[in-house]
Formats: structure tokens, sequence, C-alpha cells
């Protein structure tokens, strides 16, 4: 069969063949800072947004973040399916919503909620907006009960660690609260009882108890802060509560430590928080709150919006977000199940500690903690060593290992330290790997004796 030419358009996109980096608008500098007149081709501002992300570190390379960077496809698939849900929108999308309550559900049971006292809760954009949200509840209430003593109330005070996240010095300076943080002093990283006593009075709102320091991973002994409590409550008439910021714990504790007593088996823990999207293994955000009685919070509250034809009972510092990451918590529940979790995470605990151990036994660093509470753990350097955690830290991240490096809170600002989240994604095989490029380091270093120690790094942050 004999074909005859045919004479195509100039014009006409199937005349030529632009090349993926040959085109004029990759010839053109990319708009920065000032929106372009014209648009781009969909696949050319793909590639130019893809491109210019390469410079970002390696997720799954990244020990420094807790937030997780691995999800299985068909989690991927169904986020990606739902990014048009708005979490508020409950009329709209009421099978979201119903999904939201059932996670609540689950969580207050995971948390040992007893059934007679109808746990209540919501999900939030994170866990920072989930923490504030149960700090004003503890405001709030005891607001209300020096009114009701006819005592003032203009001056609460909220007492924690001063190894507390950000979140909650950020919640006192915008609520105006007055924070007293229990410092730091020698071996003593975290709050202890006989510490958050001293600064406990009648106008402290409540005691904050994290299950999962940011700093070395390891819990504060709620427990032992409850007992306290009850017994300085007995004596003085006081109702002082206790919230229990367990961003990290909240999805670790209940799995690999279940008989540790930290939740709402205490009497006096009134909130927990937690972030879905650290152990509760889904991606960037979601956090959760729960209060273990209806009572605790506050009916003035709650705003019963009359929005899109139904009555929306709405506690949050956000009102749109997208429901995707609900769904996707709810879909780890599901396909995870409670021994999926405790599988998960038991792995992530073992390279922990295989992990730490290893770090040990290289001579030139000592342990902080272990990863023996959350698959978390911190190490600093001892006198053999010629460098310091901030070399190391920039070492490494030389073959993609972002692995942080900073100095402890007032009182201990003397010690530097290096951090390793372990979490799912990060294996076995990645801790070798690992445990070999910090000897490369120690071994570069070692051949260079007269290198200056740096004092401080590029500032990571937690």
């Amino acid at each position: 069969m004999l074909h005859g030419q045919n004479n195509l358009h100039p014009s006409d996109p199937e005349s030529f063949i632009t090349p993926a980096y040959g085109g004029r608008f990759i010839q053109e500098p990319v708009p920065k800072y000032k929106m372009p007149d014209a648009g781009l081709p969909p696949k050319v501002a793909y590639n130019l947004i893809r491109d210019e992300l390469i410079l970002d570190g390696n997720s799954r390379l990244n020990l420094a973040t807790f937030v997780t960077t691995w999800m299985e496809d068909e989690a991927r698939q169904l986020m990606s399916e739902t990014f048009d849900k708005n979490m508020i929108d409950k009329d709209e999308y009421p099978q979201t919503a119903e999904i939201e309550l059932r996670c609540t559900n689950m969580l207050s049971q995971l948390w040992n909620s007893p059934a007679e006292e109808n746990a209540v809760g919501c999900s939030t954009i994170g866990s920072s907006e989930a923490a504030m949200l149960g700090g004003m509840a503890l405001k709030w209430n005891w607001r209300k009960r020096r009114e009701a003593a006819g005592k003032p109330a203009d001056k609460p005070n909220m007492v924690m660690g001063i190894n507390v996240q950000v979140c909650w010095e950020k919640f006192c300076r915008y609520w105006e609260i007055e924070p007293r943080f229990v410092p730091m002093e020698g071996d003593r990283y975290c709050l202890t009882a006989e510490e958050a006593l001293k600064l406990v009075d009648e106008n402290t709102i409540g005691v904050v108890v994290i299950m999962g320091s940011t700093f070395d991973g390891r819990y504060e002994n709620v427990k032992e802060v409850n007992d306290a409590l009850v017994k300085l409550n007995s004596e003085t008439g006081w109702e002082v509560p206790i919230h229990v910021d367990a961003a990290s714990g909240g999805f670790v504790a209940p799995f690999l430590q279940p008989d540790l007593e930290w939740d709402f088996r205490l009497p006096l823990v009134k909130s927990i928080n937690t972030s879905g999207h650290k152990f509760g293994l889904v991606y960037p955000g979601v956090g959760w709150i729960i209060w273990r009685e209806k009572a605790e919070l506050p009916e003035e509250l709650i705003f019963h919006c009359n929005y899109l034809g139904g009555d929306l009972p709405n506690f949050a510092l956000n009102f749109s977000r997208p429901g995707n990451q609900v769904v996707a918590q709810y879909y780890n529940f599901l396909r995870l199940g409670h021994e999926g979790y405790r599988d998960i995470h038991q792995t992530s605990q073992d390279v922990a500690l295989h992990l730490s151990a290893g770090i040990a036994k290289l001579g030139p660093f000592d342990l902080i903690s272990d990863g023996s509470d959350i698959p978390v753990f911190a190490f600093t350097t001892n006198e053999t060593a010629n460098f310091s955690v901030f070399d190391i830290s920039n070492k490494v991240r030389e073959r993609g290992w972002l692995v942080p490096a900073y100095t402890f809170p007032k009182n201990r600002d003397d010690l530097a330290v290096l951090r390793c989240v372990c979490k799912e994604g990060f294996t076995r095989d990645m801790a070798e790997m690992l445990l070999n490029d910090l000897q490369h380091a120690i071994d570069y270093f070692a051949s260079h004796p007269q290198h200056t120690p740096q004092t401080e790094g590029s500032g990571f942050h937690h």
C-alpha cells in the first residue's frame, strides 16, 4: 500500500515534537516572587516544580522528623481520592463525619476511657491544635471553679517540663497563661512529680505530662504525677488536673507498653492529645484530642453553627480543612488493627535499640536514651571525640542522612546531642548503613586531628 504526504498546518501540535527540556518555557527564568502574566502548560509547570524539589532532603532518610514519611499505595490512593472532602462540611460529607466519629471512639477505647463517663473528642489539623484545645478546656474549667467559689480568676498558670514542644509555649502566650517550667538539672531531663508540685498552686489550670519527649524520646511518669496531685488536691481542696501530651506515645504505649498506666485509667487525666501523623502512621497533618467525659469540655467553647443546612457543633481553631487524613487514619485502623500497629512499632523499636546499641559501641558517643520508650533516642559525644555533634550531623548529611543536632534547654544548654527517630520505613538494613556512615565520619575526623569542632549547627527544630 502506498501512502501520500500529509501536509500539516504549521500551528498543528502534531506537526512538531517539543523536547521536555528544550522548549521556550524551559529557556526562560522561572517565576519566583511575582505571579507571571501568562501561565505555563501543565506538564512544564509540573517538571519545573518537581525538579526544584529535588533539592529537598530525602524524607526516607530523615531521622529528624517524627512525621510519617511512608504509607501503603492503597492509603495514598484513598487520600488522593478524598482531597476534595472538607472535614468541616458534615452535612455534605456525612460519611466522612461518621468515620471521624468512629476514629474518636476507637481512640477513647485505646486509651481506656471509662465507658460510663462518655468520652468526647475530635480530629484536628495536627497535635499542636489538639494540645491548644485541651489547654483551653483546662483554663475555662479552672475559671468556672474559681468564679463559683468567689475567687479571682485573673492569674492562671500551667505547670510543665521545660522539654515541652513549642506549641505549649504558644498556648500560654496566646491565651495569657503563666507558663511554669520545671527545669532540667543534671541527668534529669524531664518533669517529675516532686519538681512539678513545687510549682503548683491554686491558680494552676493543669499539669502537662509528656508521653514521648521530643528531646530524647522518654516518657514522663504520668502515674507518679497523678498520685502526687491526688494527695495534694485532697489536702488543699484544689482540683488540679492533668493533660497528657501523647503526641508520639499515644500511638505507641498502648501497643508496646500496654500495662503502663498513663491514660484515662488515672482519674486526674482529663484529656489526651496525639498526632495521627506521627506514630499514628498517617501523612501530615492530622491530630486528635479526647476528653475523658463530656463535662470536661465546657459548653461555652462549642460553637453550634447553622452551616449549609445543618447544626454543626464545632470546637476548633481551624475551620475548613481536608478530610483525607481522617480517612487515612481510619484506613490504618482497619488495615492494621491492634496487632498490625504493635508489629510495626515493635519493629521500629527493635531497629532503634539495635541502632542505639551500635552507636554506643562506636566509641566516641554516649547514649542519653536508647529508644526503649518510643523508638526515639538521643546521644552525645564524649571526651574521646575530636568533633562535635554538629560536625557529625553535617558529615552524614553528605550521604543524605538528616540527623538533627541541637542543645538542650536552659540549665542543660551545655549538652548538645544528636537524635534519631526510627519509624515505619526505616529498616534494620538502613540502620546498618547509617552505622557505617557514622564510622566513616569518625575515621574522617580521626584523620584530621587539628580539626576545630563546630559549636552550633544549621538549625534543626523539633
